[in-house]
Protein backbone atom coordinates (compact mmCIF):
# COMPACT_ATOMS: atom_id res chain seq x y z
CA UNK A 1 0.00 0.00 0.00
CA UNK A 2 1.10 3.55 -0.73
CA UNK A 3 0.75 5.85 2.28
CA UNK A 4 0.44 9.64 2.44
CA UNK A 5 1.31 11.21 5.79
CA UNK A 6 -0.54 14.51 6.17
CA UNK A 7 0.83 16.83 8.85
CA UNK A 8 -1.08 20.07 9.55
CA UNK A 9 1.26 22.76 10.88
CA UNK A 10 0.89 26.26 12.26
CA UNK A 11 3.83 27.96 14.03
CA UNK A 12 5.44 24.61 14.86
CA UNK A 13 9.10 25.68 14.80
CA UNK A 14 9.58 24.31 18.34
CA UNK A 15 8.09 20.86 17.69
CA UNK A 16 9.27 20.27 14.11
CA UNK A 17 13.02 19.73 14.70
CA UNK A 18 12.18 16.71 16.87
CA UNK A 19 9.98 15.22 14.15
CA UNK A 20 12.44 15.96 11.35
CA UNK A 21 15.31 14.42 13.32
CA UNK A 22 13.23 11.29 13.95
CA UNK A 23 12.49 10.97 10.23
CA UNK A 24 16.15 11.37 9.34
CA UNK A 25 16.98 8.54 11.74
CA UNK A 26 14.34 6.23 10.25
CA UNK A 27 14.87 5.88 6.46
CA UNK A 28 11.89 3.53 6.09
CA UNK A 29 9.63 6.50 6.80
CA UNK A 30 11.01 8.15 3.67
CA UNK A 31 10.58 5.28 1.22
CA UNK A 32 9.06 6.01 -2.18
CA UNK A 33 5.78 4.42 -1.08
CA UNK A 34 5.43 7.00 1.73
CA UNK A 35 4.59 10.58 0.78
CA UNK A 36 4.95 13.35 3.39
CA UNK A 37 2.70 16.38 3.02
CA UNK A 38 3.07 19.28 5.44
CA UNK A 39 0.08 21.62 5.22
CA UNK A 40 0.69 25.09 6.60
CA UNK A 41 -2.12 27.24 7.95
CA UNK A 42 -0.27 30.56 7.57
CA UNK A 43 2.62 30.25 10.02
CA UNK A 44 4.34 33.48 11.05
CA UNK A 45 7.46 31.82 12.47
CA UNK A 46 10.09 29.82 10.53
CA UNK A 47 7.98 26.66 10.21
CA UNK A 48 7.87 26.79 6.40
CA UNK A 49 11.59 27.55 6.13
CA UNK A 50 12.48 24.62 8.38
CA UNK A 51 10.45 22.21 6.27
CA UNK A 52 11.63 23.49 2.90
CA UNK A 53 15.27 23.44 3.99
CA UNK A 54 14.77 19.82 5.03
CA UNK A 55 13.44 19.05 1.54
CA UNK A 56 9.77 18.60 2.35
CA UNK A 57 6.79 19.78 0.38
CA UNK A 58 4.76 22.50 2.10
CA UNK A 59 1.19 23.12 0.98
CA UNK A 60 -0.57 26.39 1.91
CA UNK A 61 -4.06 26.13 3.34
CA UNK A 62 -6.79 27.87 5.26
CA UNK A 63 -5.93 27.73 8.96
CA UNK A 64 -7.60 24.96 10.97
CA UNK A 65 -6.67 21.29 11.28
CA UNK A 66 -9.80 20.03 9.53
CA UNK A 67 -9.27 22.23 6.48
CA UNK A 68 -5.52 21.60 6.44
CA UNK A 69 -5.90 17.83 6.60
CA UNK A 70 -8.51 17.84 3.83
CA UNK A 71 -6.24 20.02 1.71
CA UNK A 72 -3.33 17.63 2.18
CA UNK A 73 -5.47 14.60 1.34
CA UNK A 74 -6.65 16.29 -1.85
CA UNK A 75 -3.04 16.82 -2.95
CA UNK A 76 -2.21 13.12 -2.82
CA UNK A 77 -3.36 10.03 -4.72
CA UNK A 78 -2.00 7.47 -2.22
CA UNK A 79 -4.34 4.64 -1.26
CA UNK A 80 -3.87 5.13 2.51
CA UNK A 81 -3.95 8.37 4.49
CA UNK A 82 -2.26 8.91 7.85
CA UNK A 83 -2.97 12.15 9.71
CA UNK A 84 -0.18 13.08 12.11
CA UNK A 85 0.26 15.98 14.52
CA UNK A 86 3.58 17.82 14.27
CA UNK A 87 4.41 17.04 17.91
CA UNK A 88 3.76 13.30 17.59
CA UNK A 89 6.37 10.66 16.70
CA UNK A 90 5.52 7.39 14.97
CA UNK A 91 6.97 4.03 16.03
CA UNK A 92 9.74 2.73 13.78
CA UNK A 93 7.55 0.08 12.12
CA UNK A 94 4.50 2.34 11.77
CA UNK A 95 4.00 1.86 8.04
CA UNK A 96 3.99 -1.94 8.26
CA UNK A 97 1.72 -1.79 11.29
CA UNK A 98 -0.79 0.29 9.34
CA UNK A 99 -0.72 -2.05 6.35
CA UNK A 100 -1.34 -5.06 8.63
CA UNK A 101 -4.12 -3.26 10.53
CA UNK A 102 -6.14 -2.39 7.44
CA UNK A 103 -7.99 -5.53 6.38
CA UNK A 104 -11.47 -6.70 5.39
CA UNK A 105 -12.83 -5.85 8.86
CA UNK A 106 -11.08 -2.49 9.30
CA UNK A 107 -10.92 0.40 6.86
CA UNK A 108 -9.49 2.79 9.43
CA UNK A 109 -7.66 2.83 12.75
CA UNK A 110 -5.43 4.60 15.22
CA UNK A 111 -2.41 3.98 17.44
CA UNK A 112 -2.26 3.81 21.19
CA UNK A 113 -0.61 6.95 22.56
CA UNK A 114 2.05 7.66 25.14
CA UNK A 115 2.43 11.24 26.36
CA UNK A 116 6.01 12.42 26.87
CA UNK A 117 6.69 14.72 29.81
CA UNK A 118 7.83 14.93 33.43
CA UNK A 119 4.51 14.76 35.34
CA UNK A 120 3.79 11.13 36.31
CA UNK A 121 0.09 11.75 35.68
CA UNK A 122 0.74 11.94 31.94
CA UNK A 123 1.20 8.15 31.89
CA UNK A 124 -2.25 7.78 33.41
CA UNK A 125 -3.76 10.26 30.94
CA UNK A 126 -2.33 8.28 28.02
CA UNK A 127 -3.69 4.99 29.35
CA UNK A 128 -7.10 6.55 29.90
CA UNK A 129 -7.15 7.86 26.32
CA UNK A 130 -6.32 4.41 24.96
CA UNK A 131 -8.85 2.69 27.22
CA UNK A 132 -11.62 5.14 26.33
CA UNK A 133 -10.87 4.81 22.63
CA UNK A 134 -11.05 1.02 22.71
CA UNK A 135 -14.43 1.12 24.45
CA UNK A 136 -16.08 3.87 22.40
CA UNK A 137 -14.38 3.44 19.03
CA UNK A 138 -13.69 7.19 19.07
CA UNK A 139 -10.12 8.30 18.38
CA UNK A 140 -8.36 11.64 18.82
CA UNK A 141 -5.83 13.32 16.56
CA UNK A 142 -3.06 12.59 19.07
CA UNK A 143 -3.52 8.90 18.24
CA UNK A 144 -2.51 9.32 14.58
CA UNK A 145 -5.66 8.46 12.67
CA UNK A 146 -5.19 6.40 9.51
CA UNK A 147 -7.67 5.18 6.90
CA UNK A 148 -8.04 4.00 3.34
CA UNK A 149 -8.68 6.69 0.78
CA UNK A 150 -11.96 4.97 -0.05
CA UNK A 151 -13.08 5.37 3.57
CA UNK A 152 -11.94 9.00 3.62
CA UNK A 153 -13.91 9.71 0.46
CA UNK A 154 -17.03 7.97 1.74
CA UNK A 155 -17.09 10.15 4.86
CA UNK A 156 -16.60 13.32 2.85
CA UNK A 157 -13.37 14.07 4.70
CA UNK A 158 -12.96 15.90 7.99
CA UNK A 159 -15.90 18.14 8.87
CA UNK A 160 -15.20 21.84 8.46
CA UNK A 161 -15.29 22.80 12.12
CA UNK A 162 -12.87 24.57 14.43
CA UNK A 163 -12.57 21.82 17.06
CA UNK A 164 -13.52 18.16 17.67
CA UNK A 165 -13.04 17.36 13.99
CA UNK A 166 -11.33 14.12 15.03
CA UNK A 167 -14.30 13.09 17.18
CA UNK A 168 -16.76 13.78 14.37
CA UNK A 169 -14.57 11.99 11.84
CA UNK A 170 -14.42 8.93 14.11
CA UNK A 171 -18.21 8.89 14.29
CA UNK A 172 -18.43 8.96 10.51
CA UNK A 173 -15.83 6.21 10.13
CA UNK A 174 -17.61 4.04 12.68
CA UNK A 175 -20.47 3.79 10.23
CA UNK A 176 -18.07 1.97 7.90
CA UNK A 177 -16.18 -0.26 10.35
CA UNK A 178 -14.75 -0.51 13.83
CA UNK A 179 -11.26 1.00 14.19
CA UNK A 180 -8.12 -1.10 14.15
CA UNK A 181 -6.34 -0.35 17.43
CA UNK A 182 -2.56 -0.58 17.07
CA UNK A 183 -1.11 -1.23 20.52
CA UNK A 184 2.40 -0.02 19.64
CA UNK A 185 2.18 3.62 20.74
CA UNK A 186 2.93 6.89 19.06
CA UNK A 187 4.65 9.36 21.36
CA UNK A 188 3.06 12.77 21.61
CA UNK A 189 4.34 15.85 23.39
CA UNK A 190 2.98 16.67 26.83
CA UNK A 191 3.63 20.39 26.32
CA UNK A 192 -0.06 21.27 26.49
CA UNK A 193 -0.46 19.54 29.86
CA UNK A 194 2.84 20.85 31.24
CA UNK A 195 2.13 24.44 30.20
CA UNK A 196 -1.48 24.61 31.40
CA UNK A 197 -1.23 22.13 34.25
CA UNK A 198 -2.15 18.45 34.04
CA UNK A 199 -5.32 18.50 36.14
CA UNK A 200 -6.49 21.77 34.65
CA UNK A 201 -6.03 20.40 31.12
CA UNK A 202 -7.81 17.14 31.96
CA UNK A 203 -10.76 19.10 33.33
CA UNK A 204 -10.78 21.41 30.31
CA UNK A 205 -10.70 18.57 27.77
CA UNK A 206 -13.45 16.59 29.47
CA UNK A 207 -15.56 19.73 29.81
CA UNK A 208 -15.14 20.57 26.13
CA UNK A 209 -15.96 17.02 25.08
CA UNK A 210 -19.08 16.97 27.26
CA UNK A 211 -20.18 20.34 25.92
CA UNK A 212 -19.71 19.07 22.36
CA UNK A 213 -21.83 15.98 22.99
CA UNK A 214 -24.50 18.27 24.44
CA UNK A 215 -24.60 20.26 21.23
CA UNK A 216 -22.30 23.22 21.87
CA UNK A 217 -20.93 24.72 18.64
CA UNK A 218 -17.29 23.79 17.86
CA UNK A 219 -16.50 27.45 17.12
CA UNK A 220 -17.49 28.43 20.67
CA UNK A 221 -15.52 25.55 22.16
CA UNK A 222 -12.42 26.50 20.15
CA UNK A 223 -12.36 29.89 21.90
CA UNK A 224 -12.25 28.15 25.28
CA UNK A 225 -9.60 25.70 24.07
CA UNK A 226 -7.23 28.50 23.10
Amino acid sequence: MDIAVVVPVFNESVALPRLLQALKAEPRMLESTCEWLFVDGGSTDNTVTLLQNAGYRVIPSTKGRAWQMNTGAAQSSQSVLLFLHADTLLPADALNLIVKALDEQHCWGRFDVRIAGKPWMLKVVGRMMNWRSRITGIATGDQALFMTRAAFNKTGGFPGQALMEDIEMSKRLLQLSKPACVSVPVITSGRRWETRGVWRTIFLMWSLRLAYWLGQKPEDLAKLYR
